[in-house]
């Protein structure tokens, strides 16, 4: 059973190792659902830290219909990744119709062996969620990660239930969104999953002497993004006694 973290920069990702996370999913701008990571921030990530780190693979905020140019843009970043080393990518597409975009999907996949692949909360906004499951274990998916098609995974955690039934550990279902130390004894139990995922994020407060008088108020000036590094051991011990 382990955790993986979501971070925002480089310091997060410290945070999230010094911490004790299993595994990081590297992502900017994870205020929007995550973008991929800037090329320093890979490259850097990848000298320093020695743990499972999976890159996101999304050239935009918003929906996941993308265009050609999108998609050229997720292959050039995917094969980047791969070049330097890491264990995996995250990526989810989508048809105009809510379907998996099998085909894409297919050729990202491909691109990215050896590393492995997570399908990301694309799938909650999916038109069939157990027919999208099956897809992704055609495509070869390693694992989907889910909120159960509710905005946390607290609240989707019938249908998560059902879809770790389904999988039959032919892929791995990891409940993400909402899961923090309140949460995560309840979802583990009931879904029987084994990987959860959770950003515990934060804020940290700027370090800058001189504050601009017009924006002494601005989050976006002097607050930095931070996350919970003492609640990864707390969530990870939760684990722990449920095995034992």
């Amino acid at each position: 059973m382990l955790i993986e973290i979501a971070t925002t920069d480089f310091v997060t990702t410290q945070l999230a190792v010094e911490g004790g996370a299993d595994r990081i999913e590297l992502c900017a701008g994870l205020s929007e659902g995550g973008i991929t990571p800037s090329v320093g921030l890979l490259e850097l990530c990848r000298q320093k830290f020695t743990l499972p780190i999976y890159p996101i693979i999304r050239p935009r905020p918003g929906d996941f219909l993308y265009s050609q140019a999108e998609l050229e843009i997720m292959l050039k970043d995917i094969l980047h990744c791969r070049a330097l080393g890491y264990e995996g990518v995250v990526l989810g597409l989508l048809n105009p119709d809510g379907s998996i975009d099998r085909d894409r999907t297919a050729k990202l996949i491909d691109a990215a062996y050896p590393m492995e692949v997570t399908f990301h909360r694309a799938f909650d906004r999916c038109v069939d969620p157990f027919e999208a499951l099956e897809q992704l274990i055609d495509l070869g998916c390693e694992r989907i990660l889910t909120s159960g098609q509710q905005p946390t995974a607290p609240e989707g955690i019938k249908l998560i239930t059902s879809l770790q039934q389904q999988a039959a550990g032919r892929i791995i279902i990891m409940p993400g969104s909402g899961v923090r130390p309140d949460s995560l004894v309840e979802l583990a139990t009931q879904t029987k999953c084994v990987e959860f995922h959770t950003s515990l994020r934060s804020s940290r407060d700027s370090t800058m002497a001189f504050r601009h008088p017009s924006f002494i108020n601005s989050s976006e000036s002097y607050q930095n993004p931070g996350i919970e590094p003492g609640s990864i051991a707390v969530m990870k011990q939760q684990l722990k006694a449920l095995v034992h």
